[in-house]
């Protein structure tokens, strides 16, 4: 049995039919061409845009040329209520500010240091899914409750029972049900002086976030300011100066800031850890290997992590077939020329590591389930040209280092203690919403070993 994938849309439907489908999810609203095609234009009387998956093109758009092909300010506005300016949103010098005073915490000698809060909200998921155990759950609330804890005990040192870390993470689960990373507002041109249309909703839980994460920066401030604060990445970024100018993010930069560490290091984590769940539950042979290799754990040093060998190269696989971020969009700056067609300024570029990642002139056995695939020569290629979960270039994700400890050490700590089962008839269908996750959520049979 494959691992779901959403059916593709017949190759030719009217715009509004396009519209219609784009609405309910962006994923099942596309051509199956689009998983050969080394380009795609889709033309509308308000729009252009093109996907691009040729290798080539996506190095020149992420890695040659990114100031050429800022982000797109129509994705800045589905964002902006709950993310601000922060580091996800912004461009040009405002961005390269944010980056010198965040990189310095994701260092590698910083993962390290993160490690034990990692391992500590690990075993706190294990603990309170004992309670679960011989039951169905849904697995999409666990992996999401596993990585909020992550995020706040590296970020804040507390874990998620703090009063304020869990009313955070209750909001933010009723906020990215209701907000798509990918909205018709990215693809359609709107002048600016139209009002965007958030939902009520979607306004009131943003602005509970962002009060719930001035008070934890405030507090977080004042510790700094009496020398007590703990050393953690709050603290290392919050005292961190832009080496160019010297400044320091204040509170509301740091608002921003940490807004987006919580979406993107909570959310996608989240993701990618529930389908990868949802694969050892499908292909229980590679759970069998896995439980194996999780017994290294009973060293608690971070080299343990050298030893999840297996466990990578799962989580390597789950991200490439459901990559967390679907579709990430640019805009071109001058008019361009590819692949003989010419591009105009203005144009939305689509990068689409969705397809990317399942492209049929690149990978083999693209729809298949193989970890093995990333110690081939094919597989070793395609990482290098054709893989980009956490984006690449200048824009790769800061926190990239950080998920690829946090999900390998999670999911192996949950084997280490528990078996996960499909149930029959619940198989999952990827949608996309803040990022890829289940039509009606990823339901799986836990048992204890």
């Amino acid at each position: 049995m494959r691992p779901p994938k959403p059916p593709s849309r017949p190759d030719k439907v009217s715009l509004w039919r396009y519209l219609k489908l784009f609405r309910q999810d962006i994923l099942s609203a596309q051509p199956a061409r689009l998983y050969r095609a080394w380009m795609a234009e889709f033309r509308t009387p308000f729009f252009r845009s093109y996907l691009m998956n040729q290798p080539e093109l996506v190095e020149t758009v992420l890695k040659t040329r990114p100031d050429d092909f800022p982000k797109s300010d129509r994705i800045r506005e589905g964002l902006r209520p709950l993310l601000g300016e922060s580091v996800f949103l912004t461009n040009g010098e405002t961005w390269k500010r944010q980056r010198r005073i965040i990189d310095p915490a994701f260092e590698g000698g910083r993962l390290k240091d993160t490690f034990p809060a990692m391992r500590a909200a690990s075993e706190a998921c294990v603990a309170r899914l004992r309670g679960q155990a011989g039951q169905v759950t849904e697995i999409e609330e666990v992996t999401s409750h596993a990585a909020a804890d992550v995020i706040f005990r590296t970020l804040f040192s507390i874990p998620i029972e703090h009063e304020v870390a869990a009313r955070v993470f209750t909001r933010f689960r009723a906020y990215q049900r209701e907000q798509p990373l990918l909205n018709l507002a990215a693809f359609i041109p709107v002048p600016r002086w139209v009002p965007r249309l958030h939902s009520r909703g979607t306004k009131d839980n943003a602005a509970e976030i962002r009060d719930l994460i001035r008070q934890l920066t405030a507090e977080r401030m004042a510790l700094i300011e009496d020398g007590t604060a703990p050393d953690d990445l709050a603290t290392k970024i919050m005292t961190t100066a832009d080496p160019q100018t010297g400044d320091r993010f204040d509170t509301d930069e740091m608002v921003d800031q940490v807004a987006i560490f919580f979406l993107a290091g909570h959310e996608t984590s989240a993701s990618a850890l529930a389908w990868t769940l949802y694969l050892m539950a499908l292909y229980p042979e590679w759970q069998d290997r896995l439980a194996e290799e999780a017994k290294a754990l009973d060293d608690s040093s971070f080299a343990v992590m050298s030893k999840l060998r297996l466990s990578r190269d799962v989580f390597r696989e789950a991200l490439r077939l459901y990559p967390p971020v679907p579709m990430m969009v640019r805009e071109a700056t001058c008019p361009e020329r590819f692949r003989d067609r010419e591009v105009p300024r203005g144009a939305q570029i689509v990068l689409s590591p969705w397809h990317l990642h399942r492209h049929e002139r690149l990978w083999e056995r693209p729809d298949e389930f193989d970890p093995s695939r990333w110690q081939t020569e094919n597989g070793k290629q395609c990482q290098r040209t054709a893989y980009i979960p956490f984006s690449a270039g200048p824009r790769v994700c800061t926190g990239a280092g950080f998920a690829m400890v946090e999900g390998p050490l999670i999911l192996s700590m949950l084997l280490r203690h528990f078996r996960f089962e499909r149930v029959e008839g619940r198989d999952p269908m990827p949608v996309a919403h803040l990022t890829v996750r289940a039509r009606d959520g990823i339901w799986l049979r836990v048992v204890e070993r």
